[in-house]
């Protein structure tokens, strides 16, 4: 039995990029913790019932993955910049220590969303093995819509290079994704279901299976 965390910046990262394996590492026992790292608010000109509704949305999609709990941070969405890092490095870090981690699953550094770029800068913070020595593994996840609209410049790409197999799971991932009604939407928009679909059937084609998700591994410790 692990101990896994996933980082979502935004509610619907953690279905869009993890949900198939997050199902996966549940249904093999492991101890599946979600941190959603921003949250929304009236102050941000949201209003009380989209609010709300929000909440619910996280609270169903959560029972739906099976994870063991969801954490929230409640940064303000769409804010997040590098004078972030001076506390959210400390609150992530406070998070890890808690869970202890030995798989992290977090964003890409180089999607097109300031704050998926600023939380991974966050999280590669508390991987450090001298101070976080349970980190085994460290996994930057694709977010369709974020990750494939970053700049075209070779250092910026997404390589992946682990591959999980969720064929058993695709059907309920893109049930969970409808949860999130409001972050969805009719091809060509990126996030569809068909193109969820579509990609987790590019990438099992990839490696040889039905539907996989992929991964660029950033840190192994066999230990």
């Amino acid at each position: 039995m692990k101990n896994v965390i996933v980082i979502s910046a935004h509610p619907d990262d953690e279905v869009l990029g993890v949900a198939g394996t997050i199902l996966k590492h549940v249904e093999n026992g492991d101890n599946v913790f979600i941190l959603f790292v921003t949250n929304i608010s009236t102050e941000q000109g949201f209003s009380l019932e989209r609010v709300a509704s929000r909440q619910i949305e996280i609270k169903e999609v959560v029972s739906k993955l099976g994870v063991k709990k969801a954490i929230k941070l409640d940064y303000p969405t769409m804010t997040l910049s590098s004078s972030s890092l001076l506390k959210l490095v400390p609150d992530i870090s406070d998070v890890f220590k808690e869970i202890k981690p030995e798989i992290v699953y977090c964003l890409n550094r180089s999607d097109a969303h300031s704050d998926h770029r600023i939380i991974f800068d966050a999280v590669m913070s508390c991987t450090k093995s001298f101070r976080y020595p349970y980190v085994k593994q460290v996994l930057m996840y694709e977010c369709i819509s974020e990750t494939e609209f970053a700049p075209a410049l070779p250092e910026k790409a997404f390589i992946p290079n682990f591959f999980v197999d969720i064929t058993p799971y695709l059907e309920k991932k893109l049930e969970i994704m409808k949860v999130y009604e409001s972050e969805i939407g009719e091809h060509p928009f990126p996030r569809s279901l068909d193109n969820i679909k579509a990609l987790a059937h590019f990438r099992g084609a990839s490696v040889g299976v039905g539907y996989a998700e992929a991964f660029q591994l950033i840190k192994y410790i066999d230990k």
